[in-house]
């Protein structure tokens, strides 16, 4: 694996800027979704076997992360908490280079044994977050 920090090519994807407008549109939409008082969206894994999914959580740990209640955020679902941690630091970097049109961060040449092992990673996360969550004793509904 090589991190490099170089300026954009001419015909390179602009991920600081699509992933800064994906995110930032994400959280407008969201923000719109409850101001709007719009049905909160129900988990259909939770209501045909009353327990809860991967993502169970999410949307109460991201409204507590957005209120500053950290740690209420992460109790709520940690790997959503994680996740939006991610997401915060890598927007302020994003209008970091972007306003500043500083060289941008990229990983290349990841080997197959690399991507496997990130792989891994993942599905051992998304596991012990279910585990969690199906020790906590919470009504997700």
């Amino acid at each position: 694996m090589q991190i490099a920090c170089r300026q954009l090519t001419v015909s390179e994807i602009d991920h600081e800027l699509l992933w800064l407008s994906v995110s930032l549109g994400g959280l407008i939409a969201a923000a719109l979704w409850f101001a709007l008082h719009l049905p909160w969206p129900h988990c259909v894994f939770h209501e045909l076997t009353g327990l809860p999914c991967v993502t169970c959580g999410a949307t109460r740990a991201a409204m507590q992360f957005f209120q500053g209640n950290f740690r209420v955020a992460l109790k709520w679902n940690p790997l959503a908490f994680a996740g939006l941690c991610a997401v915060s630091v890598f927007d302020v970097y994003a209008a970091i280079v972007l306003t500043t049109r500083a060289p941008r961060l990229r990983i290349a040449h990841l080997t197959s044994a690399e991507k496997n092992f990130l792989r891994m990673v993942l599905v051992a996360l998304l596991a012990l977050n279910w585990i969690y969550l199906l020790s906590r004793a919470r009504n997700y509904s």
